[in-house]
């Protein structure tokens, strides 16, 4: 038997010149940037290529199945009558508010296809920062459905920029278009030009301060990325005989199965519209996704019932299939990948899914920010196992660093920010030149998370420098309730705290110190919050104190000692 190559001589092979993915210098917005020398130059050249898997399906939810053909002429179509019919002209903006469907990644690819930017509004968001988004981002379309109308339904008419809006579901209220009068099939690919750097998908990100701001992806980023999370798993499939795609579980005389993924994340979300639809998009997979709400039942029968490859897993959400009374009832024996990111696993969950799942899956872990495109790092197969902790090594596109306050880089082994450059870093925000130039900096992206590089190359992130809570796989921004709960009255100084918790990761926690002789109670705190903010930033727990809040010298509330009080223990309750 031929060696197992290791990880540097599997890289060198596959990056080699002449070699699938190698890999040449190109010029980025003028920076030199490593990038493939065999690419696609737009999400809609991708479409074009993934129609060649001809009726095969791409697409399931519920009785629902659009083949890879079906979907692009679906795109093709929504695009020309986009065109035609309504007057998209390139870099128009047309906005999604909806629960992950097929009609979203349609109308979504579409709008692209057309030379369009698409922007991913948040399904939890509240009408308040709905509107934010709608504004900020001049969308001219909005495509919404009928779960999350009624949120949207007060500003109609109320946006000088939204001239249309689309409605999934029966019955269009008044003032909306059925999107089946947007979505109709068509052969011929659109011919708009699109260059490399435009624009593909606004997404929104809460920041330590005020507003979220719209993060711009581009065609080049996304590419880029997905093709970095092919190759990761490529290598990690000639080091160790597996690895991300698949591989592993089956005999070597049975035909490998569809590679088929399981769609749990928010498509408003990197993780999963670029790290999931557009590499399954890739790689010719089949997506499954749920309908409704998550439920780890409906998760166990998809899996069983589509043959499930692969699934990206927020960590909650795998904390609630393996531990479920009915695992044993389903045959789970199709998933041989679980790749999950956003928020660390607890190692017993791992323990638990190594026991409970009949064959032994890979599990990568991954590192990304909506500014990196999506994954920048993956940790998978038998290093996992070693360093669970760990979120490997960066695709070979991306330098990474670790420097201290006056930007030098430090030695293995001693923390620092971590940072970022290559052909996946976003061009910036949306409309906010200040804050891009705080966050990019000469092609260098700052992200404000606190790790260190090992002996081995590997990468570690020990702490957030940014004030956030990582709640089931949602980045909530302590800065963000902090100001809306400033608002009241009522309150005279409120901080925010994560709380851990084995299921999500962590819970929202409010201290505050109420204006004397006033009554406030928590569930009117938490009622103030709900009413400008979605829900998962609403504090289930709320802390009232006499005494002013700790603080240093410079006024800033030391919540080290906040959290220094211990959490209480909570029930468990529905991830909405």
């Amino acid at each position: 038997e031929t060696p197992m190559p290791t990880y540097d001589e599997a890289v060198a092979m596959l990056t080699a010149p002449g070699a699938p993915f190698e890999i040449e210098q190109s010029d980025v917005r003028g920076l030199p940037m490593r990038n493939w020398k065999t690419r696609e130059r737009s999400l809609r050249e991708k479409i074009a290529n993934a129609a060649q898997h001809g009726d095969r399906d791409f697409l399931v939810q519920g009785p629902r199945r659009i083949s890879f053909q079906e979907f692009a002429r679906l795109c093709w179509g929504t695009a020309r009558s986009l065109q035609q019919v309504h007057g998209l002209e390139k870099g128009d903006r047309l906005a999604v508010l909806s629960y992950n469907c097929p009609d979203w990644l349609i109308t979504l690819f579409g709008t692209v296809s057309a030379g369009g930017i698409g922007v991913g509004l948040n399904g939890w968001w509240a009408q308040e920062e709905i509107e934010y988004g709608l504004r900020d981002s001049g969308a001219r379309y909005l495509v919404v459905d009928d779960r999350l109308f009624p949120r949207f339904a007060p500003l109609m008419g109320r946006l000088p920029d939204l001239e249309k809006v689309f409605y999934i579901g029966a019955d269009a209220p008044e003032g909306t278009l059925p999107v089946d009068e947007l979505i109709e099939p068509h052969d011929e690919m659109p011919k708009t030009p699109i260059e490399e750097d435009d624009p593909f998908v606004i997404l929104y990100t809460s920041g330590t301060t005020g507003r979220p701001k719209g993060c711009i992806t581009t065609h080049r980023g996304t590419i880029a990325q997905v093709q970095g999370i092919v190759f990761n798993g490529l290598v990690g499939g000639l080091v160790e005989g597996g690895g991300l795609l698949g591989g592993g579980g089956e005999a070597d005389d049975a035909a490998p199965p569809t590679p088929t993924g399981l769609s749990t994340s928010p498509l408003f979300h990197v993780g999963g519209l670029h790290s999931g639809i557009c590499t399954q998009l890739t790689v010719g997979a089949k997506v499954v996704m749920l309908e409704g709400k998550f439920d780890p039942e409906q998760v166990m029968r998809l899996i069983e019932r589509e043959k499930v490859t692969t699934w990206g897993a927020i960590p909650t959400m795998l904390h609630r299939v393996v531990h479920h009374e009915k695992i044993g009832d389903y045959d789970l024996s199709s998933l041989n990948s679980i790749s999950f990111g956003g928020a660390p696993t607890p190692s017993e969950t791992i323990d638990r899914a190594r026991e409970v799942l009949s064959i032994q899956p890979s599990f990568t872990n991954a590192y990304g920010l909506t500014e990196t495109h999506g994954v920048a790092t993956t940790n998978g197969g038998q290093s996992y196992l070693e360093k669970r902790a760990s979120v490997g090594r960066p695709i070979p596109l991306l330098d990474m660093k670790v420097v201290d306050e006056s930007g030098r880089q430090l030695p293995p082994g001693e923390p620092g920010e971590l940072l970022f450059y290559g052909p996946t870093i976003t061009p910036g925000y949306w409309n906010r030149p200040d804050a891009t130039a705080e966050t990019v900096r000469e092609g260098w992206l700052h992200t404000g998370d606190i790790g260190y590089e090992d002996e081995d190359g590997f990468f570690w992130v020990s702490d957030r420098a940014k004030d956030m809570i990582l709640r089931g796989g949602e980045n909530v921004y302590c800065a963000e309730i902090e100001s809306v709960l400033a608002d009241h009255p009522e309150i005279d100084e409120a901080a925010v705290i994560g709380v851990p918790d084995p299921e999500l990761g962590e819970r929202v926690k409010a201290v505050i110190v109420r204006v004397p002789g006033s009554t406030l109670s928590e569930g009117a705190a938490q009622k103030h919050v709900a009413a400008h903010m979605a829900g998962f930033k609403v504090p289930e727990f709320v802390e009232f104190r006499d005494k002013p809040l700790p603080r240093n010298p410079a006024g800033k509330i030391l919540k080290n000692l906040l959290r220094g009080d211990g959490a209480s223990a909570f029930a468990e309750e529905d991830l909405d």
